[in-house]
């Protein structure tokens, strides 16, 4: 049985969902999304077990100069 979404592809255990994880068992980023430091946290997160999205991670573009 995977213990991750990583393992989970890896093995092609398409139907696999992770333990819920707490919040406060992880950290938010205020990271914008599609930043290269969201696909790391997110990346990091995978690597752990954690759910990809924390419930206050940063969802919006707002404030972000994307020049």
């Amino acid at each position: 049985m995977p213990q991750s979404v990583l393992e989970a592809v890896l093995l092609g255990v398409w139907d696999f969902e992770p333990v819920e994880s707490e919040a406060n068992k992880y950290e938010a980023t205020e990271a914008p999304p599609g930043s290269q430091e969201k696909l790391e946290v997110m990346a990091r997160r995978i690597r752990r077990g954690l759910p990809l999205w924390h419930p206050d991670d940063r969802c919006t573009l707002e404030n972000v100069d994307l020049r």
